[in-house]
């Protein structure tokens, strides 16, 4: 089993080191290696975890492509800049906001150069406000009732009848209270922006200009404001109707399953967006949501697979000798999960690839929500690329990695909000 839980782990670093769909086809490799090499039966791909994100990402692509998206940057830039001196606390409130409604973390990247030129202005450190917004945009994953990440825990919880509520009442406050308590964490980090040395060095080379960022005019507004209607209407119907099942349509004295619900509803709101405001399927595939989702796919195809595959091959001696461990200090589970999306460099992976495992070792469905933001750590090592995009946002050159590596701009708030997180979630399923 050791020898097969390393060949797991290489196939997963390797996929990383990779970027794009590395991950994915590196899965598929450590599914052929585990199947011809070692002799165990491949389990069947997680499609309908796959289908559902498609179907979201297909919604979301179209809402991007008719000018949503743009729209939604314009409403932020204008209480960004209208609250100029809040902005370490704004700004993440921001993005957990457009990671929330849109399910994918790669929506921050369109206002992350608001967040610091509006810092810069008003002389306030730029890495404050952009570290802890890079965190918040993957905290909001897991309290989105349409992420990946949600929609796969939502699944593999289904027999114990969790529904989706149960999952948002304990994520959704536990996720804001942690950044809320990052972003206060946030305002007292380094040097003021005037005493900063780079910074200093910067402005006497001449380096920093007085460029105002200007948004992109959005070509129809009305079309770009019908397609964020839509698109939250068809969040809002997700969530009403996996919060009570009897809405949903009967078959057989059994409700309609949430993952068929969610590809149709998903399907006919990027269908309809398109109709209305005609726009090009081809633009919506073209965008930066829909190639990032696609990814996610991917990687949830070959690293679910994988991880599987290994478990239930290995289950009976995976539950004996852990099985005592976690029952009696089940936070040992949260830090299997933090370390894993550490390597995964995806929460709906992880989750796939290890929550299985939690479910077969018997802990407690509730315990496994309150410790679902645990997966929201791959800010651990700073190379992912929301974490890049804001170091490279930040002419100041306040955020930035450490000499240590580990020591840089997203530690602290990463660390601190996800502690929190996880801290409140525990707390709440007490209450709850």
């Amino acid at each position: 089993m050791l020898i097969q839980l390393l060949f797991v782990l290489v196939c997963i670093i390797v996929g990383a080191r990779i970027g794009g769909i590395g991950l994915g086809v590196m899965g598929g490799l450590g599914v052929a290696i585990l199947t011809f090499f070692f002799g165990l039966q491949p389990t069947a791909p997680p499609i309908d975890v796959m289908l559902m994100i498609a179907a979201v990402i297909s919604a979301a692509a179209a809402m991007q492509a008719a000018g949503g998206l743009d729209f939604l940057v314009s409403v932020a830039e204008k209480i960004l800049r209208r609250h100029p001196q809040y902005v370490t606390i704004l700004a993440p409130l921001v993005t957990y906001s457009f990671t929330f409604l849109a399910g994918t973390g790669h929506v921050a990247y369109s206002v992350l150069p608001v967040i610091a030129e509006v810092a810069r202005e008003t002389k306030i450190r730029p890495e404050r406000p952009l570290g802890i917004a890079v965190i918040a945009s993957q905290q909001a994953i897991t309290a989105s009732p349409i992420s990946a990440a949600t929609v796969a825990l939502l699944g593999l919880l289904a027999g114990f009848d969790i529904t989706l509520f149960d999952i948002l009442k304990i994520t959704i406050p536990a996720t804001l209270i942690g950044v809320i308590v990052g972003a206060f964490a946030s305002m007292r980090v380094g040097k003021e922006l005037v005493d900063d040395p780079e910074y200093i060095r910067r402005l006497e080379k001449g380096e920093l200009d007085n460029t105002h960022l200007e948004m992109s005019n959005i070509k129809n507004l009305f079309n770009a404001k019908l397609s964020v209607f839509l698109f939250l209407l068809a969040t809002f119907l997700i969530v009403l109707f996996g919060s009570i099942s009897r809405l949903r349509p009967t078959f057989n004295g059994e409700s309609l399953a949430m993952p068929a619900l969610i590809e149709i509803l998903m399907l006919t709101t990027a269908a309809i967006i398109l109709l209305v405001t005609k726009t090009s399927g081809a633009k919506a595939a073209q965008g930066s949501v829909f190639s990032a989702g696609m990814q996610a796919v991917i990687a949830i195809f070959g690293v679910a697979w994988m991880g599987d595959t290994f478990i239930n091959g290995n289950i009976a001696q995976l539950t004996s000798s852990i099985e005592g461990i976690v029952t009696e200090m089940p936070w040992l589970f949260g830090i299997a999960l933090f370390v894993m999306s550490i390597l995964l460099y995806s929460q709906a992976a992880t989750v796939r690839a290890i929550v299985p495992l939690g479910v077969a070792l018997g802990l407690n469905p509730m315990l496994l929500i309150a410790l679902f933001p645990a997966v929201n750590g791959y800010f651990f090592i700073p190379n992912y690329p929301t974490v890049v995009a804001a170091i490279n946002f930040d002419r100041t050159g306040t955020t930035k990695i450490g000499k240590y590596i580990l020591n840089h701009s997203f530690m602290m708030p990463g660390l601190v909000a996800t502690i929190v997180a996880i801290g409140t979630g525990l707390l709440l399923i007490q209450i709850f």
